[in-house]
């Protein structure tokens, strides 16, 4: 852009600006004249041009200086050396001032105003594409879209953390800011969307980016003294983002029902259970007909339970599954036996051992022996 080009459109901008000071002139005139404050109706038209200024995107520091300048070159009467005027009116400069000070302030009360109520229409339109692209409400094709306009192309494969605290998360909450922050700081632009739904935070990245859904996990896990973080798989297009988020929540589910200890969770790794359950009776018969026998040991089913729990996560090591329990190798070798007796399954037979595991995955997932099934 020329010399020429840039003087002219600062000049278009500087007469577009000029309309904002409609009436200005004479608002100084009347306090000179009469020493008056502005009117109600006066105040009110001084709102409305912020407001307006606000909607056509100027700046409001240069709106001020605005002011200023034409209160300097429209000041009515002339001033001493001391300030105070000297005009045939009956107000003072005090007045003048009181009244600049007066428009000014209305003029910004209204472009902010107006700022504020473009803020809540950003905040309900992001809220509500937030709830279409979670749920899949809305037709893919807008979808993509509105996408473009908070970073997304849905065209590539997305994946979906969802992090889950002791407390519940909003948009403004300083977790969710402190994450977010974090997030740009080391990413940067990278077409990532940092939200929450439900109380959860919850980040929408690109499926080929894991380092951040795993930074993202990092700094959740900090941020919130200690939360959950379920990552889902990468998923394509508008619906992918609704299995990545909804796979990421069964996994905080499947998490908690199964008391897994992991900070982090990915669903790539836990396939093996959403099989496990999608034929119900059949898991359920399995336990029954398994592990039913356990309910009639001294104290009920559950303490077995927890030993063959102990004894696969040890990966069969006796000693160290005992460690785990707190028991001598004697007790949890006992109880090891006390289940072959009751089941006729040994859990150090390879054969026997998958069907207890399955049994005891099933459980867990079931919610048995406290659920009858």
């Amino acid at each position: 852009m020329t010399d020429q080009q840039t003087e002219q459109r600062s000049g278009q901008q500087s007469d577009q600006q000029e309309a904002y000071l409609d009436g200005y002139a004479g608002i100084l005139a009347g306090a000179a004249g009469t020493g008056r404050r502005l009117t109600r109706d006066e105040l009110e038209e001084r709102r409305l041009l912020g407001e307006r200024a606000a909607e056509a995107g100027h700046s409001l520091r240069s709106l001020v200086r605005l002011h200023l300048d034409a209160t300097r070159t429209s000041w009515p009467g002339t001033t001493t050396a001391s300030g105070a005027g000297t005009g045939t009116g009956t107000g003072t400069a005090d007045s003048v001032l009181a009244a600049v000070t007066q428009a000014v302030d209305a003029f910004a009360e209204g472009y902010e105003r107006a700022q504020r109520l473009a803020v809540r229409q950003e905040e309900a339109a992001r809220r509500e594409f937030i709830d279409d692209l979670l749920y899949g409400r809305s037709d893919l094709g807008r979808l993509a879209e509105r996408a473009e306009r908070f970073g997304l192309v849905l065209s590539r494969a997305h994946a979906v953390a969802v992090a889950e605290g002791p407390e519940a998360y909003d948009d403004t909450a300083p977790v969710t800011r402190l994450v977010e922050t974090a997030l740009i700081s080391r990413f940067g632009d990278r077409r990532i969307l940092i939200t929450t739904k439900n109380g959860q935070l919850i980040c929408i990245a690109p499926g080929d980016q894991d380092d951040v859904l795993s930074f993202f996990a990092k700094q959740a896990y900090a941020a919130t003294d200690g939360s959950r973080v379920a990552i889902g798989r990468p998923q394509t297009g508008a619906g992918g983002v609704v299995h990545s988020y909804e796979e990421a929540l069964s996994t905080l589910e499947l998490a908690e029902r199964l008391e897994l200890d992991e900070p982090v969770l990915r669903a790539a790794d836990l396939l093996v259970y959403p099989v496990l359950t999608r034929d119900r009776q059949a898991m359920a018969d399995l336990v029954v007909s398994v592990l039913g026998p356990l309910r009639d040991a001294r104290g009920g089913a559950e303490p077995l339970l927890r030993t063959l729990e102990a004894y696969f996560d040890a990966g069969c090591t006796a000693a160290e599954a005992a460690r785990r329990l707190t028991l001598s190798v004697r007790a949890l070798t006992y109880r090891l036996d006390r289940i072959h007796q009751l089941t006729g399954a040994n859990p150090a037979d390879p054969v026997h051992r998958y069907t207890l595991q399955t049994a005891v995955i099933g459980a867990r997932l079931l919610g048995w022996p406290a659920q009858e099934i």
